[in-house]
């Protein structure tokens, strides 16, 4: 099995999502599908962790470059020093 993209995934649980809420699947077909999207959402939100984890932000400091992790509090301009 080829690996899938984080979109292509998404897009096929927004796909089951849309099947689902029309409501025209068979019991069996809906909880099959119902399946299918818990195992892509699981799928998504690891690889959304992975990416968050990968996240940094370089900064200048002292005339070097410094690699700290992602925090989403931080303000650029109270940081800045021009």
């Amino acid at each position: 099995m080829a690996k899938k993209s984080f979109e292509d995934a998404l897009h096929k649980l927004e796909e089951i999502t849309r099947e689902l809420e029309d409501g025209d699947l068979s019991l069996e077909k809906s909880l099959n599908k119902f399946d299918e999207g818990v195992k892509l959402a699981e799928y998504c939100n690891q690889k959304l962790e992975e990416a968050q984890k990968k996240v940094d932000i370089l900064l200048h400091k002292n005339g070097e470059l410094t690699s700290v992790p992602f925090d989403s509090n931080f303000n650029s301009e109270s940081d800045s020093t021009d």
